[in-house]
């Protein structure tokens, strides 16, 4: 039997909007007190709010914990992974 494709893992954790814990990260391709654009397992996450910080990173595990205020999340699919975030923002604003 073959296995098609494997589903890899990715939790969210939010907390009244103030907290956030993240998990499935492969990279955090940029971030300020605005914004947080992360790379996971199953695409890009932008994440914008106020006060953003991150709190705890640990790429090894996969794991991101940031505080703040959260106002948003959003995905998108880009396949390919390690693209500059400036592409990414282009692409998301097309």
């Amino acid at each position: 039997m073959e296995e098609k494709n494997v589903s890899k893992s990715h939790k969210v954790l939010l907390v009244n909007r103030k907290s956030g814990a993240f998990s499935g990260v492969v990279d955090v391709l940029s971030f300020d007190v605005a914004e947080i654009l992360l790379e996971t397992e199953l695409g890009m996450l932008m994440i914008k709010g106020h006060d953003l910080h991150v709190n705890r990173l640990s790429l090894e595990k996969g794991e991101v914990d940031i505080e703040g205020r959260i106002d948003s999340l959003a995905y998108s699919d880009v396949k390919t992974p390690g693209k500059q975030a400036e592409s990414f923002l282009g692409r998301l604003f097309k």
